[in-house]
């Protein structure tokens, strides 16, 4: 495998690296030979402070041309972001207070070559550090207050910046990450494909339950497939697998969603996408596109300050008010009168600026319709807990909540005009897995909402189709992931 060493003059990198072509930026930009490379480690050492500078577009065009570059575009855009940086870096605060527990003082600043400390003492800190944001010479600087180290800044360093003493550590460490970037590249190639599955087994509520994610190994290994399961520890190694499938309660403030980013980012195969999250969680959205496309649901008001008053006459009593990012019914509420309706529209306007209101509509269960890739999966009725209006109720302690029975149907004895309309409102959030949830009053279909990363739990959503539920699944990534593969080898 060829290795690119890319800088502003030929000169900025005087070490000699076996199988290291050191060529300059404009060399590499304009050469078409370098176009023409199929398979190179690109190392951009130029300097990138300025957007759509040459530095900017090294990264930028070895991505196009299916090198592999460090750093991506996306570290570039990273490293320039304080708020980004510091948001990244909490996927291994626990690593962080751990390794700087012993020193004094208040600031910090570790230097970070190609992953390595010099010092060899924070050795694992500096590889996290690095396969979070891949800058070669990189510079953290930490900050502890309150007793706490953060990562403040995050510096590309310049080789004219270090010391010659650090050359000869520099240019081992460069030379074993070139090796490293070899030996990926050919695992890579012949590879089967390999999907990473996110859980947390202190989750309280997970969307797949213990049997479920064994099911979900097994279909992998049946199509040919490796499935891997990771908690948020792995976070750095991402760029080993070809997918990855989120079997973890997401959120947008949560790192969930920023494993399905970086791993976008990254080119796997996502579910749940970053997209799908960010659109499912929020009931404002939700609204908004639902109606905009004509897709029933029950009466529905935006509510702000101005306008609680016309809630009343619009839906009347009782109603629902959602907070926007609700789910499993929790921050989801119904009132009766109007003393409640204003403390409880008070109490969601202080932790939204809009949220949702809608009609009370009463039935004994809601149909749960799986949805992926454009196409049903399976359908349940989730029947109501007992004396309840909900699936779930709530309680002071999760050993006293109840929930209703989930009953599998097959999907072709759902009626049309309910599976009709859950596939296409399913299909404007996107192409991945999604559960919508619909009542049906006298012959009347809505939606009540569009969820990612809906149950599939063994006992329940499977009682109809058994093992075909997740190897559907599975194959859903398969059939991506060599499409992939077969439009990066057409590229190159």
């Amino acid at each position: 495998m060829i290795a690119f060493f890319v800088v502003n003059q030929a000169r900025d990198w005087p070490l000699s690296i076996p199988g290291v072509e050191v060529v300059s930026a404009r060399t590499y930009l304009t050469d078409p030979s370098y176009r023409d490379k199929a398979a190179a480690c690109v190392v951009n050492l130029c300097r990138f402070g300025r957007y759509q500078g040459l530095g900017y577009y090294v990264s930028l065009l070895a991505e196009a041309r299916g090198h592999d570059p460090i750093p991506r575009v996306k570290d570039i855009r990273d490293v320039q972001s304080d708020n980004l940086v510091r948001l990244l870096t909490e996927e291994i605060d626990e690593l962080i207070q751990l390794s700087l527990a012993t020193l004094a003082g208040t600031t910090y600043e570790l230097i970070v070559y190609f992953g390595r400390d010099i010092g060899l003492c924070y050795d694992q800190l500096s590889q996290q550090l690095f396969n979070m944001i891949q800058v070669p010479l990189l510079k953290v600087r930490f900050e502890r207050r309150n007793g706490l180290w953060r990562v403040q800044t995050l510096t590309s360093l310049e080789f004219r910046d270090i010391p010659v003493g650090h050359h000869e550590f520099i240019a081992t460490a460069a030379r074993d990450y070139v090796d490293a970037c070899a030996r990926r590249r050919r695992m890579r190639s012949g590879r089967p494909c390999t999907i990473a599955i996110l859980h947390n087994a202190d989750d309280p509520e997970p969307p797949s339950n213990a049997a479920a994610l064994a099911k979900f190994s097994q279909a992998a290994a049946k199509l040919g497939m490796r499935a891997e399961f990771i908690t948020r520890k792995d976070w750095g190694r991402l760029d080993e697998f070809d997918g990855l499938f989120l079997r973890e309660t997401t959120s947008v403030n949560h790192y969930t969603y920023r494993f399905s980013r970086r791993a976008a980012a990254e080119g796997l195969v996502v579910i749940d996408d970053p997209d799908s999250i960010l659109r499912c969680s929020n009931k404002v959205y939700l609204s908004e596109l639902l109606s905009r496309h004509a897709i029933p649901t029950p009466r529905t008001m935006i509510v702000h300050r101005d306008n609680v008053k016309d809630i009343v006459p619009a839906l009347g009593l009782p109603c629902v008010l959602k907070q926007p990012d609700s789910a499993f019914s929790l921050g989801v509420v119904k009132v009766e009168a109007e003393e409640e309706l204003q403390r409880k529209v008070g109490e969601f306007l202080e932790k939204s600026d809009l949220i949702v209101a809608q009609e009370w509509v009463v039935t004994e269960f809601d149909w749960r319709i799986g949805v992926l890739d454009r196409r049903p999966l399976y359908a349940c009725r989730y029947m109501m807990a007992p004396g309840h209006w909900q699936v779930i109720k709530r309680a002071d302690s999760k050993d006293k909540e109840t929930e209703g029975a989930t009953i599998a149907l097959p999907v072709e004895e759902v009626p049309p005009h309910v599976l009709e309309t859950a596939v296409k409102a399913a299909n404007f959030i996107g192409n991945g897995l999604y559960g919508v949830d619909l009542k049906e009053v006298d012959g009347r279909c809505c939606v009540i909402e569009v969820n990612d990363n809906p149950n599939v739990d063994h006992g329940n959503e499977d009682a109809v189709l058994g093992d075909a539920v997740y190897e559907r699944i599975m194959d859903v990534f398969r059939a991506r992931i060599e499409a992939r593969r077969a439009t990066r080898q057409q590229e190159r």
